[in-house]
């Protein structure tokens, strides 16, 4: 038996080997098909993502720049994964090879009383531990952040940067928002973040080898991500355009500022966080080395490990020059002292630390470099090394005293003694600059400055020769016509009406001799959108939301000055059926068959050409209880007839519905992106678009929107404005806004029923956008290639102006020692609406400006002083023909006292019939509300008029109540806006009640206020009881 069994035990040994090569083959497979399937499916991914986004961009016709933009994505996110990835790879098969410390596997008597024991070694690691899981929850953070937004900051690097860490410190203690939410109240205080970073260093002691490497991919692949990301950083600093400005400190055009620097910061920001990663990672990989825990000491770095880890440092102290080279950089935004930029303290004490710490970074990265690549010591223990690295130990330390000295202490010593006592004389030369960039920053430098005097002599004929004026007086605001319009106009509950836009249109009037003229009239225009979120709940399905409810039904237009016997809006245009007020309006306002199909509210995505009709509008019968059915027949979306470009999209849209329906044809259109907004930012997201779209009605030719077979000649088109922006802009103080330059360089244009989308450029002296027009040559055209139905409804930017306004609060001083002392301060004046005190913003009048002999549109805001309540200025923007972008700023002679909005809101709330009229609509079921308050010049005087609405407060559906106009020494309150004027310059020849107040004539006050040769006016009739209300 012995003998058989030592003749089948090698057949049985064999088997078993046999087995175990197998189970060892299968074991070392498994997870390479698994990270190969991974591999795959993500490669799938990308690939049908780009595919399905390269149809889109095709659609619109910009598929070379998605085509560029892509290239830049794909080579900057794989350079950094790769070089990132092999970079921490190489390091740690070095360390791997480098990592045997035979004074830890053999302890003796010599090395067990040098190095670290258990206690100083724990803690040690677990701070090591700590800083590489902060660091990979940094990055982390920042992919996220960069997917998530259009365009975010540029990500700043840790463990260089105070600021940086402790932001990053204070984000780890701070609970995430959801936290209560999803787990309950008592949770929502648990700094989270934390926890998982303590937890991941404990983890890192125990299984350091596999989390590193995993940490290693990660780190690589949020790098990849957060680089792929900035490629509009990038491709504008290949070919960045001159400012043809230099800045007064390192003698630099400023195109080096806006384009090249940012792409160095993203260089540095790569460069440092990668550098800490491997150092920190190797680092503990050392201390780890030959079971330190187990014998519970770390006896030293061996010299192999020494030279690997001097590289390391090496590298990074490489990085820490450069940051302190750029950071000079840094100070041309600095807000030390009273003025923004380089102040005296950041250029005779900040600059000089910069340069200094520059190059003793330098010096000590070569110093560490030359100890790496110096000759092998033969000595393969600690102690012959450690008095070797003590200067250099000594010497970083030394760097360390001097940043914190240099950078914190010095600074503070000099602004305070040498600075602040002799502010004004020091900070003379750099108040100046930034009173100068910051002007040129924001445009200001090209209002042009006028002055103003109210002479208060305005006439009935005066009247009648600003007749176009007075007619497009707005008495209707957004807010309450929009209340109006949801009440009478909204048709059905699914429609909404999401805002009003104030535009000029030109209405073509015929004559008695047979020729025709144009008289141009303001107008709120507010679409009828279709919005599916209001689609009651039980028909909320599948195909509804895809294949019936595909777009909104046309518009309202309302003139801004006019109301109904019952004070209700008057429309110029109303209902489904699009009914026109006259045949002026029949002729002079283009309808045709008004779908919308891209818009405010369209956000989600339709299938055109299906088998299902698609809901038209509602019929105008209830009774008949038809409703009107069409099929699409525009430019828009993409065909998925085939069912390759349906499993395509079906994943792209993660809508698997889409391979399932029997609604689909070879004719079958897929529209997705349709809100115009996400539409322009995802083509253009390196431009800051205008918060405000508006719609304009318009003929624009066959030529730029085609002629559909059903549908006709679509007229309905949005405007957006957009912006070119930076922060980089030196000297230039932003103000409460993220950037410290902006343009209105760009003018886009929706078709609101095919989708193409154009960009005009309405400012080619912007550097910026000059850049960007010769990265992407076919993407934008001159503003003079729009169609001129549609430039002849371009419009100053509320936005813009507003931006700019506030910052002339400040930076319309250009004297530096005014500015400092901050004498003649202006702020925006507020006013009383709807019973809340409120800023008045910038607001849009037909008007003819002082000196001009023609009407145009302009944007204007009046000012007053910082702590006064008087008039002090107004700025007018100019929007029509080729005077467009040009300010005026008028300003009041500073010895007179105009009245400004809130003095005139206290007069009319102070007047007792006013106040007793408003007093007694509030006590009767009704609310009485106050709208924005308007100062209109005309000629040479000033014109205040407010609107006053009434509403329900069961059932909001505001009516025009009265007119409250204000001029000199008058406040009358009537009806209409004429009964009001005619109440002030002439005799009331009216059955309306008008009320009046004329306010007691103190003579030199008067004067004073607004000075005059004509009497005051005595003989107007005064009804001091408060009209019937109706």
């Amino acid at each position: 038996m012995a003998r058989a069994s030592d003749r089948y035990a090698p057949g049985v040994d064999e088997l078993s080997a046999g087995r175990m090569r197998k189970r060892r083959a299968f074991n070392w497979l498994s997870p390479v098909i698994g990270v190969g399937a991974l591999l795959l499916a993500a490669i799938a991914y990308i690939i049908t993502y780009y595919w399905a986004e390269g149809l889109w961009f095709e659609e619109l016709g910009f598929l070379s720049e998605f085509v560029l933009r892509s290239r830049a994505q794909i080579i900057l996110g794989l350079v950094t994964f790769l070089a990132s990835l092999g970079f921490t790879f190489f390091n740690f098969s070095v360390a791997k090879r480098l990592q045997f410390n035979r004074n830890c596997i053999l302890p003796n008597q010599a090395n067990l009383s040098v190095g670290l024991g258990l206690k100083s070694l724990l803690p040690v690691l677990l701070l090591i531990g700590a800083v590489i899981g902060a660091g990979l929850f940094h990055h982390i953070q920042l992919a996220v952040t960069e997917l998530q937004m259009i365009s975010a900051p540029i990500p700043t690097p840790i463990g260089l940067s105070f600021k940086a860490n402790w932001a990053l410190f204070q984000r780890l203690v701070t609970a995430p928002p959801w936290l209560g939410a999803v787990f309950g109240e008592r949770f929502a205080a648990i700094p989270i973040w934390l926890g998982l970073v303590a937890g991941g260093a404990i983890a890192l002691i125990i299984a350091t080898m596999p989390i590193l490497r995993l940490s290693a991919i990660i780190l690589s692949a949020s790098l990849g991500i957060i680089l792929t990301e900035e490629w509009s950083r990038v491709l504008p600093a290949l070919n960045p355009t001159p400012f043809a400005q230099i800045d007064p400190v390192f003698g630099r055009d400023l195109s080096f500022y806006i384009f090249r620097l940012p792409l160095l910061e993203l260089v540095e920001f790569w460069l440092s966080g990668l550098l800490l990663f491997v150092l920190t990672a190797v680092t503990l990989e050392y201390l780890l080395a030959g079971n330190t825990l187990s014998q519970g000491r770390f006896a030293g770095f061996s010299s192999g490990q020494q030279r690997h880890l001097s590289a390391l440092a090496s590298g990074l102290l490489a990085v820490t020059a450069l940051t302190h080279w750029l950071g000079r950089y840094e100070l041309l935004y600095s807000k030390q002292g009273v003025s923004y930029g380089a102040s005296f303290t950041d250029t005779f004490v900040d600059l000089p630390v910069n340069i200094a710490l520059s190059y003793i970074s330098l010096g000590l990265s070569l110093t560490l470099l030359w100890r790496a690549l110096g000759r092998r010591s033969t000595n393969r223990r600690l102690g012959g090394n450690v008095l070797a690295a003590r200067p250099v130990v000594g010497a970083i330390a030394l760097y360390l005293l001097f940043a914190l000295i240099g950078n914190t202490l010095a600074p503070w010593l000099v602004q305070r003694l040498a600075v602040q006592p002799n502010e004004l004389q020091r900070e003379l030369p750099y108040l100046t600059r930034t009173i100068d960039f910051t002007r040129n920053a924001f445009d200001l430098d090209q209002i042009e400055t006028k002055q103003f005097n109210p002479q208060g002599t305005l006439t009935t004929q005066n009247l009648e020769e600003n007749e176009l004026t007075i007619s497009n007086i707005r008495l209707w605001d957004t807010r309450p016509l929009l209340v109006s319009n949801r009440q009478l106009q909204q048709i059905r509950p699914y429609y909404e009406f999401f805002d009003a836009d104030v535009d000029r249109y030109s209405l073509a009037e015929n004559n008695e001799d047979g020729s025709q003229s144009v008289n141009r009239r303001q107008v709120l225009i507010s679409a009828r959108e279709l919005d599916y979120t209001l689609v009651p709940d039980v028909a909320k399905t599948w195909v509804n939301e895809h294949l019936i409810y595909t777009h909104g039904y046309g518009f309202t237009m309302s003139p801004v000055n006019t109301a109904g016997p019952s004070g209700l809006p008057e429309y110029f245009i109303k209902d489904i059926a699009h009914t026109p007020s006259s045949p002026v309006i029949e002729r002079s306002i283009p309808v045709g068959k008004p779908r919308i199909y891209y818009g405010e509210l369209t956000d989600t995505y339709v299938m055109t050409g299906a088998r299902s009709p698609e809901l038209d509008y509602p019929s105008a019968n209830e009774d008949e209880g038809e409703n009107a059915y069409n099929r699409y027949d525009g430019r828009g979306g993409i065909n998925i007839g085939s069912l390759q470009r349906r499993l395509l999209f079906a994943k792209h849209l993660g809508d698997w519905k889409m391979l399932l329906t029997d609604n689909f044809t070879p004719e079958t259109k897929l529209m997705f992106r349709r809100n115009i907004k996400d539409r322009v930012r995802r083509v253009a997201p390196f431009l800051q678009f205008d918060g405000d779209p508006y719609l304009v009605v318009a003929d624009a030719g066959s030529d730029f929107s085609p002629v559909g077979e059903e549908s006709g000649t679509n007229y309905m088109y949005w405007m957006i404005d957009a912006y070119t922006t930076s922060d980089r802009y030196p000297y230039s103080d932003p103000g409460t806004n993220p950037f410290n330059y902006i343009r209105n360089s760009v003018k886009t244009v929706v078709d609101a029923y095919n989708g193409s989308v154009h960009f005009y450029v309405a400012d080619d002296r912007d550097p910026i956008i000059r850049t960007w027009s010769e990265t992407f040559p076919d993407m934008f055209e001159p503003l003079s290639a729009m169609p001129e139905a549609l430039r002849a409804h371009i419009r100053y930017p509320q936005d813009f102006s507003a931006i700019q306004s506030d910052q002339l609060l400040a930076y319309h001083m250009t004297d530096p020692q005014v500015f400092y002392n901050r004498e003649d301060q202006w702020r925006a004046p507020n006013e009383i609406y709807a019973n809340e005190e409120q800023v008045v913003e910038p607001y849009y009048l037909i008007m003819e400006l002082p000196g001009e002999d023609d009407s145009e549109f302009v944007l204007l805001r009046p000012f007053t002083p910082a702590r006064r309540n008087n008039l002090v200025a107004w700025l007018a923007a100019r929007s029509d023909g080729e005077q467009y972008g040009r300010q005026l700023l008028y300003q009041f002679p500073k010895q007179e006292l105009v009245f400004g909005p809130e003095q005139i809101e206290a007069r009319i709330n102070q007047e007792p019939d006013i106040s007793q009229r408003i007093s007694l609509w509030n006590t009767q079921g009704s609310r009485a509300n106050q709208g924005n308050l308007l100062v209109i010049p005309i000629e040479q005087s000033l014109l205040y008029v407010e609107p006053l609405y009434l509403e329900a407060e069961t059932n909001e559906l505001p009516i025009l109540a009265r007119v409250i106009v204000a001029y000199k020494n008058k406040i009358v309150m009537a009806r209409t806006l004429e009964e009001s004027l005619q109440a002030i310059f002439s005799e009331p020849d009216t059955q309306a009640p008008t009320i009046i107040r004329e306010l007691e004539d103190n003579g030199s006050i008067e004067e004073l206020l607004l000075p005059s040769n004509d009497a005051p006016t005595n003989n107007v009739p005064v009804d001091d009881t408060p009209a019937a209300d109706t």
